[in-house]
């Protein structure tokens, strides 16, 4: 036993001179740990920016649609007009048109926009696809957030006149 245990303190001696006598690993330690951080960090930088854009589009969307049925003259009129402030906001935001969902409520007459001292609510609902997601398990669509936004307009007491 006492043969064994001399031969093992030469071994420990290596092993700890190996550990501590360490010159320039920790500029390439640096570097990989960093990199391994920094990217994660930067996606989701880049990917809360596109959720917090689509958003902010969907919003707008919503409020702006809101507002031209509201002011339009008849509910047809409103409804055309809410179609052309939808496709530009959509647009805006980036959003693809198959992604968005629209759902306008008007009330008290669900058939009638138009009527005076009603009001138009208008729910915008879309997905936002992750920036660099390839489509998930062979699918046709990739990764992505739900997000909704809606608004409600009142309508004039003297009808759609602003």
């Amino acid at each position: 036993m006492h043969r064994s245990s001399r031969s093992a303190e030469p071994r420990l001696a290596r092993v700890r001179r190996r550990l501590v006598d360490d010159p320039g690993s920790a500029a390439v330690e640096f570097l990989s740990v960093g990199v391994l951080l920094l990217v994660p960090l930067v996606y989701l930088v880049l990917a809360l920016g596109q959720i917090q854009h689509a958003v902010l589009g969907a919003e707008g969307a919503a409020r702006h649609a809101a507002r031209a049925i509201a002011q339009a003259d008849s509910h047809d009129a409103g409804l055309a007009a809410a179609d052309r402030a939808l496709l530009v906001a959509t647009i805006d935001a980036g959003l693809p048109a198959d992604a968005v969902r629209v759902a306008v409520d008007c009330a008290p007459d669900p058939g009638a926009c138009d009527t005076a001292r009603g009001t138009v609510t208008v729910r915008v609902d879309a997905t936002v696809p992750l920036p660099l997601a390839p489509p998930f398990l062979g699918l046709d669509a990739g990764l992505g957030i739900p997000i909704s936004a809606s608004a409600m307009q009142p309508v004039s007491a003297f009808g759609g006149a602003p």
